[in-house]
């Protein structure tokens, strides 16, 4: 089963509830966010795997849900309040734990694209040099070696944010940051003939970090937080 079917059917066992055999329980309209991000979703061509399983969702459920697009560091805090019911493509951590349940439906990697003039062959090489700045963006996890690099040198004020992934590009290709982290998500951008050649891809080596469908326990009761 692909990512985009098993997305569906997690997101139509969680809207059918303790009533599944019946049929999802519409008695409300839900919320979703979206955020844009590489091959998940992009506002200029409004297409992505996000935005298709937010539809397919709509479309089998009968359930009326509103989808917006909005930052990713405001949907964690609308999750966290309440006032957002879903999101997607999301990672856990146990800060996020105490506010949103996960349903997992794809796992990947997650790498360093660095400048090729940064001299990086290993990550060890970009934490030793005080020159380099890495960009991240805002609100985001990755995986655990990846997080505790991003923690260590925000300490070190080596860490600009940005709300997405073209500011952060932008910065890249003008050297004012010097590595940023992806995921296979982000690749199509990267055969961009002017990011391939000014960049390189470092492997972290950790493992693949699961993905999946973000509920809000605040807004959602305890039995739909579960396929």
């Amino acid at each position: 089963m692909n990512v985009f079917c098993r997305a569906c059917l997690l997101m139509l066992c969680i809207l059918g509830g303790p009533v599944q055999a019946a049929g999802p329980d519409c008695n409300r309209g839900f919320t979703l966010g979206l955020h844009e991000h590489g091959l998940l979703y992009s506002a200029e061509t409004d297409r992505g795997i996000d935005k298709d399983v937010a539809e397919e969702l709509i479309r089998r459920s009968g359930c009326k849900v509103n989808v917006s697009l909005m930052p990713r560091a405001r949907i964690w805090q609308l999750i966290e309040s309440g006032a957002l019911d879903f999101s997607l493509s999301g990672i856990t951590n146990p800060e996020r734990e105490r506010f949103a349940a996960f349903a997992w439906y794809v796992s990947n990697k997650y790498y360093l694209l660095t400048r090729k003039d940064a001299d990086v062959r290993q990550i060890a090489d970009f934490e030793r040099n005080d020159k380099l700045q890495l960009g991240v963006i805002r609100s985001f996890r990755y995986s655990a070696n990846a997080n505790l690099m991003v923690d260590r040198l925000t300490a070190a004020s080596r860490v600009s944010q940005a709300g997405g992934l073209s500011p952060l590009y932008e910065l890249l290709l003008a050297n004012k940051i010097q590595g940023m982290i992806i995921e296979p998500f982000d690749y199509p951008v990267l055969q961009e003939k002017k990011i391939r050649e000014v960049t390189s891809i470092v492997e972290f080596n950790d493992p693949a970090v699961p993905h999946g469908l973000i509920m809000s326990k605040k807004a959602l009761p305890a039995e739909f937080q579960a396929p």
